[in-house]
């Protein structure tokens, strides 16, 4: 089984293909640059540099959300495409299972946070038991304050990664004291050597996805939906 797997979630942009053995290649930016520019061109030179074609994949995978509401968009326009076109399953996959799945096996809880502004986050707490991780909540978007209320109710080593980290590692230090752990730069961001990884494991048991309905899930309405929603209500 070979997958090709792209994340757009956030201002990383990551292709990666791989089979049940190995990582055979991934093309990773971690760069302020347009999406609907280089995605497609990092597949193509992705392919080309493993000597592999669309046509040798059996599915394509991408990051199905929270994140960034364009990012997200490009990726599924990217999916349905290349799953269109080449008669392929879609696989997606939660961009913050695909974060923890950058730390397998890690002691203590995980809680990826993705930043969603204004001191809110796209998180989800989790832990590793043996090689599958467990999720210990929902998907949340979330204000900072509310989810150190929750992670207070844990007593052992917090393990954080995600975007997130820039904007409120020095409160997270002041909130949780000796509890936080960060994630080293290289693993600290999508990748999507992990969304394949996941995909595979769902592949393997024939779970796939209709790329003909398939959505992101975003968590919360976009800016210009809740003014919208404002602009309605008379607000």
């Amino acid at each position: 089984m070979r997958v090709l797997a792209i994340d757009t979630s956030s201002m990383v942009a990551s292709v990666a293909v791989a089979d049940e053995n190995k990582l055979i290649g991934e093309i990773t930016y971690n760069y302020k640059k347009q999406h609907s520019t280089i995605i497609m061109p990092m597949i193509d030179d992705l392919l080309k540099s493993i000597e592999l074609d669309i046509k040798d994949m059996d599915a394509i995978a991408c990051a199905s959300g929270p994140g960034s509401f364009t990012g997200l968009r490009i990726g599924a326009a990217t999916v349905k495409g290349l799953c269109q076109g080449a008669n392929k399953p879609l696989i997606a996959i939660p961009t913050l299972d695909a974060l923890v799945y950058n730390l397998p096996h890690s002691k203590g809880i995980i809680c990826p946070i993705m930043d969603a502004l204004r001191d809110n986050v796209y998180t989800c707490i989790y832990k590793w038991e043996g090689d599958e991780f467990k999720k210990l909540s929902d998907y949340m978007a979330i204000h900072m304050d509310e989810l150190f209320s929750m992670l207070k109710e844990y007593h052992e080593k917090i393990i954080f990664l995600g975007d997130g980290i820039f904007v409120h590692k020095e409160k997270i230090q002041l909130e949780l004291r000796e509890k936080p752990v960060f994630a080293p730069p290289h693993l600290n961001m999508q990748k999507a050597s992990s969304i394949a990884a996941l995909a595979l494991k769902r592949l393997n048991n024939n779970d796939t996805d209709d790329y003909i309905t398939f959505a992101p899930f975003y968590l919360r309405q976009s800016q210009a939906e809740r003014e919208y929603d404002k602009a309605s209500r008379g607000e």
